[in-house]
């Protein structure tokens, strides 16, 4: 989808963006709408979730659709790999290069035109493989 260059940077929105741009948490709308209401107490989960409907439709950022969990949004919309745990759903940035020519393989082996990808690897984050393995 092309980003609408004419989308009005409100002072909300502005917020929120800043605010999930400082995270690395992935987070929920409601986490989200939490730590911006340290800089605007007003504001509504509604607000939040409607301003971050609008900047990922614009490519602002990224909403990631986590398999069976709540909707999680990403400041980062460069191309890269996330981690999920399986018990606790946080969500994080895989540190490694985006596998180059992925798009290429999938596109002749299937006949698509594959324009993009996302990959999601799944386990245990460290807090909950430590809980899980102590038991």
């Amino acid at each position: 989808m092309q980003p609408n260059t004419r989308l009005r940077m409100t002072t909300q929105r502005q917020v929120i963006l800043d605010e999930l741009k400082k995270l690395k948490s992935h987070p929920t709308a409601g986490e989200l709408c939490q730590i911006v209401r340290r800089r605007l107490p007003r504001i509504s989960l509604g607000t939040v979730y409607r301003n971050l409907e609008i900047l990922s439709r614009q490519g602002i950022i990224q909403k990631l659709d986590v398999g069976g969990t709540e909707m999680r949004f990403d400041g980062t919309t460069d191309n890269h790999y996330h981690l999920r745990c399986l018990n606790c759903g946080k969500v994080a940035d895989v540190d490694m290069e985006v596998i180059a020519d992925l798009e290429r393989k999938v596109d002749g082996a299937a006949g698509y035109q594959v324009f993009a990808h996302r990959l999601e690897f799944m386990g245990f984050c460290p807090e909950c493989r430590q809980s899980v393995t102590s038991h």
